[in-house]
């Protein structure tokens, strides 16, 4: 991603009906296109991955960005945020440490995209078993609970009324590179994108191709659910949190069929 900046060389004199004015140069006007996307040549032939799409979405993130000079909050809360979130990550995926390095029960996510208020996690799923795809799946639970068991608790004691909730929207399937590779597009990106704020839950799976009940700890945790998902279709079937569930609103309960 390229920036679009002027500065005072960008700008020219010129006469028009006997008066001055200033204009930006034909070269420098030119200059703003496709190009600043930073995606190189997005005419070139796309490549398709097998993925699984995690994003992660800071609940309330306008709200907070709102609040009484923002310039001061919002830098010091990504900072904290966003090193508290890789580390986590890479903690939970870390299976034995070594002096040399680390042993890990899968890979780590070949691409990472700040969304604005939350972040984009995607995997290669190329090389994993479905064992190891449903345990990252555990994975990213655990991520949203130590958010409001621990970084929630920590960082209000620095920032004033920061995001109350870290949401979780997950989904399996292809995706397609953009360009040069440094982007990509999919239907499992929007689905994962859709998830994360289904009726206010805080944690939810597509139930295609992520079978929670390989691993136990997972199956017992989740109830699998017909629901709309805007966009995507009016009886996917998803896997949301028991307790969730429950605690939801009837009228929020009733968008749900069982499976």
């Amino acid at each position: 991603m390229t920036k679009f900046r002027t500065e005072l060389g960008d700008y020219l004199k010129v006469k028009k009906a006997d008066q001055d004015i200033s204009i930006m140069s034909k070269k420098k006007f030119e200059s703003f296109n496709e190009d600043i996307l930073g995606l190189g040549k997005i005419g070139t032939k796309s490549n398709q991955i097998n993925a699984l799409s995690v994003l992660f979405d800071l609940e309330g993130f306008t709200n907070f960005c709102n609040q009484i000079d923002p310039h001061l909050a919002v830098p010091e809360y990504l900072s904290e945020f966003l090193q508290w979130l890789f580390k986590e990550v890479r903690t939970e995926l870390t299976e034995a440490t070594f002096p040399e390095g680390y042993k890990t029960f899968s890979e780590l996510p070949f691409l990472a995209k700040f969304m604005g208020d939350g972040i984009l996690f995607l995997w290669d799923t190329a090389n994993l078993s479905d064992t190891q795809i449903i345990n990252i799946v555990v994975s990213m639970y655990e991520i949203c609970k130590s958010y409001q068991n621990a970084f929630y608790k920590e960082i209000t004691k620095k920032i004033v009324s920061p995001p109350l909730k870290l949401r979780c929207g997950i989904a399996r399937g292809a995706i397609y590179s953009v360009g040069n590779g440094d982007d990509y597009v999919g239907p499992c990106i929007n689905m994962s994108a859709r998830l994360q704020k289904l009726n206010s839950l805080t944690f939810c799976f597509s139930r295609r191709g992520l079978n929670p009940m390989i691993n136990p700890s997972l199956g017992n945790l989740v109830v699998t659910k017909k629901t709309d998902v805007r966009g995507i279709g009016s009886e996917e079937l998803v896997c949301i949190i028991k307790k969730e569930f429950d605690r939801l609103e009837k009228t929020d309960k009733d968008k749900f069929k069982e499976a």
